[in-house]
């Protein structure tokens, strides 16, 4: 299927191993590039086992890839503003990505994907990912639904997920199509979130609130949705335009620790 390297389905919608690919060697390629972003819009979020990275490794992969993107609703690194540090131990009061979401929605563009390597992981297992797949959520709807949602646009607040943070903080909103269509795959997306969407656009708010958990709880359900298993040195690179994920914080309190980048966008979901 793919030229650069060989890949195993996780489940059968969302997620897939991928075995002969060292990100950290060397540069990759064109085709390899090529390869891994078709292999991304097919299987949503990749897994790539005993990889190799430091901070400047890490920023050079995700570059290849496209400009990388400054978080717009927490701080990055000092030194490495593009950097997100995943960590938390007994001290920790909330861990990133604790509502299920696809990043930064709020954005006008959002990130095209997110790349996180993970250098630490709890002692006695948990600090699972889950991912679940936007295409089958969209594809799994009824008929009068698809139609319903058609022309449909929601508000996307970083307010709803970072507030509790720094509620003096002003944070992006912008406005999506809540059926949004994949620009490699072609395959529609059903594209709102628990984190991010705080309103259906176009339609009465108590019917847009109704139809919004509805959706919501649609996209999580586990029939499209796997649980990615973290190691030392594992790398996920994720679509931002065709899943969500949310961090499962059942670990408490062993650490967990790894840093993440995420790749521009480079167009607005249509």
């Amino acid at each position: 299927m793919f030229a650069s390297f060989a890949t195993t389905p996780i489940t059968p919608f969302v997620g897939a191993d991928v075995e002969g690919l060292d990100l950290g060697l060397r540069p990759l390629n064109q085709t390899q590039i090529d390869d891994v972003l078709r292999a991304l819009s097919m299987f949503g979020v990749l897994r790539f086992r005993r990889q190799q990275l430091d901070i400047e490794l890490l920023k050079r992969l995700g570059s290849q890839f496209g400009q990388l993107h400054i978080h717009t609703g927490i701080s990055g690194m000092a030194e490495h503003p593009e950097v997100t540090k995943i960590y938390s131990d007994e001290n920790s009061r909330h861990v990133n990505g604790e509502l299920w979401h696809s990043d930064l929605s709020c954005d006008e563009v959002p990130p095209l994907g997110s790349i996180l390597h993970m250098m630490e992981v709890p002692t006695d297992g948990g600090g699972d990912t889950a991912f679940s797949s936007s295409y089958t959520a969209y594809e799994r709807l009824s008929e009068p639904m698809k139609r319903y949602l058609e022309g449909l646009t929601a508000t996307h607040d970083g307010g709803v997920a970072f507030s509790r943070f720094d509620p003096d903080r002003t944070y992006p909103r912008a406005v999506h199509p809540v059926v949004t269509h994949h620009p490699i795959s072609g395959r529609k997306v059903l594209y709102v979130n628990r984190a991010f969407t705080s309103h259906i656009n176009d339609i009465p708010p108590e019917e847009g609130a109704a139809l919004l958990r509805f959706l919501c709880d649609h996209s999580e359900r586990p029939e499209w949705s796997m649980r990615f298993r973290w190691e030392e040195d594992t790398v996920a690179f994720w679509d931002n335009r065709c899943v969500q994920h949310l961090a499962i914080w059942d670990y408490f309190p062993q650490r967990r620790l790894g840093y993440r980048v995420q790749i521009a966008g480079d167009r607005k979901p249509a």
